[in-house]
């Protein structure tokens, strides 16, 4: 595909070439004297020249998307940028590099439902050449800039939504020059009732001061969720204080509450509200209760350590509930039993943020600056905000994407959440190397956030990097292509399990020679894992091998290699 035969404009005559066929068609049928046709074609004209409410653009095509009908993106390792400081740890997270479009291509195989949080930071399209579109920049001089850039974040939303799992959230950040397209395009692929909330979020206080009119001092974060009704924000501290809550568990922070009512006056007593008296049985282990009587476990009432009789919080169901929920905990000091609420923070998360940690400059641009020693990426985001962000909306297992990732700001925020909650948060950031920003921007900011410098303390990861490279389709005419894309299919495992198969733990076995080899020379280890081609065969004996040495075998899916890949 050459410069000259690539339309970016592919739609740009559909409509008027639907016009001019109905007002053919009128005319045929006044030719012909079918009158009743006439008033339904009219109609129909009538329709086509009407707006659609939401937004309409004049849809441009991507020579990175065209080029897929003619190669399939795959990924190869760099392995010289392998990190592997965690050593707690056997997962890993990874840095794609390449088109963005390309990487979620393949994320869509190996993450399918999976993200439970995706951070952007798109292309703001100023009209200051701060992004490409068909290999060149977009400035204000062109009348299709807008249309260009809802386009393009069109397609990358899409697939965008097929990652996110059910419970999962996207946050898009932007500023005022997109933000009423942005609001459109997400209410039209997101759906305006997943739309969580708009936040204002302050990044700039002192204002831009070379601004003619308003000194632009805010930018904008649009939250969505995939299903509202199944999302949900973390109860967490983002503005009170979290010295208050010392401690947390898989829903949040807390801090315990005693479960006896404890206020003053006569309703707080067992003669005033006979009905919340009533024994609590907990196990030896404090890991279950009861409310009737049982062997081995230990009757609990609700009196005070210096013995008044009170009474519960709550009737026994709502304890139930409580318990279920992961609200109870209870606790054992010099024999006693007592029994707690989590009591959770009750923070009202406002639209408008303002917390001075957000400043872009100051919690951005200097971190930044001090982690590679020198200025090399303008305008990156305070690591405070994403790590904000993220407690809102990630749970302590979730894999995070950044598909804009930049400078890496959202990664440093993962691993530096992990370490105050205790969270094995996975992240995955795709990024071009435009500039040479992946290698020498994201990739360097991740080393030295794993090791630390003078000014930062170390933060051990591990971390995979994969580019983009491309399988041509025509010099594969057969079932040769299935052959090579498997030479390129143990990326795609690393990726979908965060796992490093040098790892002698993780085995790949795409056929019957290669499990026989593994148990011929004893090369099976115990309690690891392999991931098989569906089509391996295995026999009784061989089973019984894997099964003697608890080895799991887990399936390579099909969608890595399938007949879609190198459909016509």
């Amino acid at each position: 595909m050459t410069e000259n035969t690539f339309n970016d404009r592919p739609h740009k005559n559909e409509k008027v070439d639907s016009i001019n066929y109905v007002k053919t068609m009128i005319e045929k049928a006044r030719d012909e004297a079918r009158e009743d046709d006439i008033p339904k074609l009219e109609k129909l004209l009538q329709m086509l020249n009407t707006k659609k409410y939401g937004l309409v653009w004049e849809e441009h095509a991507e020579k990175v998307e065209e080029e897929m009908r003619t190669k399939i993106p795959v990924f190869v390792e760099e392995k010289s940028k392998k990190i592997s400081d965690n050593l707690a740890s056997d997962d890993y997270n990874f840095l794609l590099e390449g088109d963005n479009l390309h990487s979620l291509y393949l994320l869509e195989k190996t993450h399918f439902g999976k993200i439970d949080v995706i951070y952007i930071d798109p292309p703001y399209n100023t009209g200051a050449k701060d992004w490409k579109y068909n290999n060149s920049f977009v400035d204000d001089t062109d009348n299709f800039r807008h249309s260009k850039w809802i386009s393009f974040m069109q397609r990358r939303l899409r697939i965008a939504k097929r990652l996110l799992s059910a419970r999962g959230i996207i946050i898009v950040a932007i500023d005022h020059y997109e933000l009423a397209n942005l609001i459109e395009l997400m209410d039209e692929e997101f759906g305006e009732k997943n739309r969580i909330g708009i936040v204002s979020v302050v990044h700039k206080p002192e204002g831009r001061n070379q601004e003619k009119f308003f000194g632009t001092s805010n930018e904008f974060a649009l939250f969505y969720a995939k299903e509202k009704n199944k999302a949900s924000f973390r109860q967490v501290l983002i503005n009170n204080n979290p010295e208050d809550y010392d401690k947390s568990d898989n829903i949040g922070a807390y801090k315990l509450k005693n479960f006896i009512r404890m206020s003053d006056g006569k309703y707080a007593t067992r003669d005033a509200k006979p009905n919340f008296w009533y024994p609590i049985y907990i196990s030896k282990d404090l890991s279950e209760y009861s409310f009737t009587e049982k062997k081995d476990f230990f009757s609990v009432y609700p009196i005070t350590s210096s013995g008044i009789e009170r009474t519960w919080k709550t009737l026994p169901r709502s304890f139930s509930k409580y318990w279920d929920e992961g609200n109870i905990e209870v606790v054992e000091n010099d024999g006693r039993i007592s029994i707690f609420e989590k009591q959770r923070p009750n923070e009202v998360i406002k639209t408008h943020w303002i917390k001075t940690e957000y400043h872009a400059y100051h919690h951005g641009t200097k971190v930044l600056t001090e982690l590679l020693g020198e200025k090399r990426f303008d305008f990156p985001k305070s690591v405070t905000l994403i790590k904000d962000i993220l407690k809102l909306t990630s749970y302590k297992e979730s894999i995070i994407l950044d598909f804009f990732a930049g400078s890496g700001t959202t990664g440093q925020a993962v691993v530096e959440l992990n370490k105050e909650d205790d969270g094995n948060r996975k992240f995955i950031l795709a990024t071009n190397n435009e500039n040479n920003i992946a290698e020498e921007v994201t990739y360097e900011r991740m080393k030295h956030v794993s090791t630390g410098t003078n000014k930062y303390e170390a933060h051990p990861l591990n971390l995979k990097y994969f580019k983009t490279k491309f399988i041509v389709k025509k010099e594969f005419p057969d079932v040769s292509l299935e052959y090579e894309l498997l030479k390129y299919v143990t990326p795609l495992v690393e990726l979908e399990f965060s796992v490093d198969i040098t790892n002698p733990k993780v085995q790949i076995v795409l056929n019957e020679e290669q499990l026989e080899l593994l148990i011929d020379s004893k090369q099976l280890i115990s309690n690891s894992t392999i991931f098989m081609h569906p089509d391996v065969f295995r026999d009784a004996k061989q089973n019984r091998i894997l099964e003697d040495l608890k080895i799991r075998v887990q399936e390579i899916p099909n969608y890595f290699f399938g007949t879609e890949l190198w459909a016509k």
